[in-house]
């Protein structure tokens, strides 16, 4: 199977986001097609759970997949994905995430929470990743601290020897920190800054990360 998977710090970061625009970039040469195996805090509407992040990935994949492909867990519970699946007495394990995420398709594969973040019985974000075996991308809000973050989560993949493509620092706001300049010195990894002042640049240094010359 070939394809990123997008994880990162911590919750409320931005990963939907910027997997949003990578797979806006990644569409323009192929089929690509999106898994969120598992969301908690969804809305019930009308009987139904509603995704909030899976379905803004649906509405920039080029595939056929319907929801129940791309998000088949789906919880009511604003709650870890371990914990909201035991609420629920659904037995979610790492072997249903693996087969969730299953595509012969170029698949972008976002987890939920942080790369520790537990999303099933005795499973963890991480687990997951290294299950699927795919091209790690560490989405991490550019701020103070985020350099702690950042080493934090790279240090975490590299255990479980994982390959890291790149680490995304996500700029909700212009700042001066640096921060890019020292999580890829200690890090020593791709840094990648995604601003909304400078998004030519950046479609520019992730299009040659991610070889979509």
């Amino acid at each position: 199977m070939k394809g990123l998977f997008i994880s990162g710090s911590g919750t409320d970061i931005g990963k939907t986001f910027i997997a949003q625009h990578l797979i806006g970039l990644l569409t323009q040469s192929r089929t690509v097609a999106v898994r969120k195996p598992v969301e908690s805090d969804c809305t019930l509407v009308d009987g139904k759970l509603i995704t909030k992040d899976a379905s803004k990935l649906i509405a920039l994949s080029n595939a056929t997949d319907n929801i129940d492909t791309v998000c088949p867990y789906r919880f009511e519970s604003c709650s870890s994905a371990e914990s909201a699946s035991k609420a629920e007495n659904i037995n979610l394990s790492l072997g249903h995430l693996v087969k969730a995420c299953n595509s012969n398709e170029f698949v972008v594969v976002e987890g939920a929470g942080g790369l520790l973040s537990p999303m099933a019985e005795n499973t963890l974000n991480i687990d997951l990743a290294k299950a699927l075996d795919l091209p790690l991308i560490l989405v991490v809000k550019d701020e103070l601290g985020a350099i702690n973050q950042a080493l934090m989560t790279i240090l975490a993949a590299r255990n479980s020897q994982l390959e890291i493509c790149c680490v995304i620092l996500n700029q909700f706001e212009a700042n001066t920190l640096d921060n890019a300049v020292a999580i890829r010195h200690y890090g020593k990894c791709e840094v990648v800054v995604y601003s909304d002042n400078s998004v030519e640049e950046f479609n520019q240094r992730i299009g040659k990360l991610l070889n979509l010359d």
